[in-house]
């Protein structure tokens, strides 16, 4: 299948909005050093942080205007790394300057949201990224390997613990916008569940239908803190998870259950990799980069140069909001 090419040659040059931790080590580093980008500009609103973030990381321009990066000819593409209330308004306004995009997950705080970025980017026919990383990282792509293999024959269910104390943070009362409902309604489910979603569509494929029930437990923050879910995969493939902000103890566990085994995993924490059959168990390390970004922006460049498709794109963002609404009992 040939794949359209947004850019004939590079470099691609890249402006940052939103310049703070996650950019530090985990994305904002494989915009300078994948072949043909170029990290040309970042902003954050506090423009001596951004001076500060420029300096030390060697990127030439910085700024505490948006509209510097957006309306710049000299910026091709735009990363937005700020919290999702405001990935929206950034999104609409690179989709206006026809820029390529890559939106910090998840695409937007809810699924209408979601439509709304995705169809003003389908409409320019502007390629859309959304930082669902794990679909390009080697760990997660080892359990594809093994599922398309037919490892555990054919799969029946797939289920996701995920459980962590409450922090110190958490019973500060100090703000913290993760957990404010304005911005993450559902909490730290928005912000680390929908990764997991995200990639058991990848995995498994897309999801036909989920629902779910959510409270605040603690009533130590606004946001909700517990969340049970279930949905089916257009394969028939069933799926549930639960997901508690206040318990006694982390875990991070899945299990994919198959008619002749099982695969477990972790979709946060870098547990072994285990295939469980009637031949034994196997079990794999695959360590992540250092830079966790780091396929997830060189697939992007072999997109917008026509030799590949991006495992995370728009339409792959918008479906995994639309599940996160579904379990949520939003839509």
């Amino acid at each position: 299948m040939s794949i359209p090419a947004f850019f004939d040659r590079g470099p691609i040059r890249w402006g940052i909005i939103g310049c703070g931790n996650v950019t530090e080590v985990k994305s904002g580093p494989p915009y300078r050093f994948t072949g043909d980008f170029d990290l040309t500009m970042v902003m954050r609103r506090d423009k001596d942080k951004a001076k500060d973030y420029a300096a030390r990381h060697g990127v030439p321009g910085y700024t505490s205007d948006a509209s510097e990066i957006i309306e710049n000819p000299d910026i091709d593409a735009v990363y937005i790394a700020t919290p999702p209330d405001t990935h929206k308004q950034y999104a609409l306004r690179v989709a206006k300057a026809g820029k390529p995009c890559c939106i910090e997950k998840p695409m937007a705080p809810c699924y209408a949201d979601s439509l709304e970025i995705f169809n003003a980017f389908e409409e320019h026919q502007i390629p859309l990224f959304i930082a669902y990383y794990r679909r390009s990282l080697p760990r997660f792509n080892k359990i594809k390997e093994w599922l398309d293999q037919e490892r555990i024959g054919n799969v029946r269910h797939i289920n996701w613990i995920k459980t962590r104390t409450a922090s110190p943070l958490d019973k500060s009362g100090t703000y913290n916008w993760r957990t404010d409902a304005a911005i993450a309604p559902a909490g730290y489910f928005d912000d680390l569940a929908s990764h997991g979603l995200d990639l058991f569509t990848y995995l498994l494929g897309n999801i036909q239908e989920a629902r779910g029930v959510a409270s605040n437990q603690q009533g130590l923050y606004t946001a909700l803190d517990t969340v049970s879910g279930s949905w089916i995969h257009s394969n028939g493939v069933t799926g549930s998870g639960s997901w508690n902000f206040g318990s006694y103890r982390a875990m991070d566990v899945v299990t994919i259950y198959g008619a002749k085994g099982e695969i477990r995993f972790s979709v946060l924490d870098e547990a072994p990799l285990e295939l469980l059959t009637d031949k034994g168990k196997e079990s794999v390390v695959v360590a992540h980069p250092k830079h966790l970004h780091k396929f997830h922006v060189e697939n992007m460049r072999k997109q917008l140069f026509g030799e590949a498709i991006h495992p995370s794109t728009g339409a792959s963002g918008l479906h995994t909001s639309w599940v996160m609404d579904k379990i949520l009992g939003v839509i």
